[in-house]
């Protein structure tokens, strides 16, 4: 019996191993924006001890303040959410790689049997096509899901980048609290320059490449 060529011949989807050092690298790209979340959070706190200290002068900062807290606080949120989806996309990878192994024997056993008739081989071929196509496509969906998250985290992260610049606006009124109000803007800005240089790796780094 000869093989029937749909096993051999059918687009090969990205390798596996590639696909779980996406997500490594992911995922540690998800701890480092977590942890900078959190420091915003300390940031936003101490932001708010100074407006209170600064008073009615400093009322616009406290308002701000609190609101990078929040910002802070749904960002982490966010980030959990994304360290459950790539734990998912761990396990669709690690299914994807047995039935590759599966293929493999299938394959091997195949040429071994060529020319002879194999009752019922036809239907076990189709069977493992079908559920190779089947993971494949979960990792592909994982991945959509996964994108279109990191879009809407970016969004967020956008929003706390306006909350900084208004920030540094209102520190400008600060009375004599005015230079420290503003060095905590500041650095309000810088860390989230950097969790937006950790997003953009993050949105680089797709577990299935366009075309695949």
């Amino acid at each position: 019996m000869n093989a029937p060529e749909s096993l051999f011949r059918r687009p090969a989807a990205p390798t596996s191993e590639s696909q779980l050092a996406r997500i490594v690298r992911s995922n540690e790209e998800i701890k480092s924006i977590v942890a900078t979340a959190f420091k915003i959070n300390l940031m936003a706190l101490n932001a708010i001890f100074l407006a209170k200290r600064a008073g009615t002068a400093a009322l616009g900062f406290g308002v701000l303040s609190n609101e990078l807290r929040r910002f802070a606080q749904d960002l982490t949120q966010q980030m959990a959410s994304l360290r459950e989806m790539t734990a998912e996309s761990v396990t669709a990878v690690s299914n994807l790689m047995q039935q590759r192994r599966l293929d493999r024997i299938l394959e091997l056993a195949v040429l071994a049997c060529e020319g002879r008739e194999i009752p019922g081989l036809e239907l076990v071929m189709a069977r493992a096509e079908g559920a190779m196509t089947g993971k494949f496509q979960r990792l592909r969906q994982f991945d959509k899901v996964l994108h279109r998250a990191l879009e809407a985290t970016g969004q967020l992260v956008e929003l706390g980048g306006v909350l900084a610049r208004s920030a540094k606006i209102e520190a400008a009124y600060g009375g004599q609290y005015s230079s420290s109000l503003m060095q905590v803007s500041t650095d309000f800005a810088d860390v989230i320059d950097q969790i937006k240089r950790s997003l953009e790796k993050l949105t680089r780094e797709r577990l299935i490449k366009e075309g695949s």
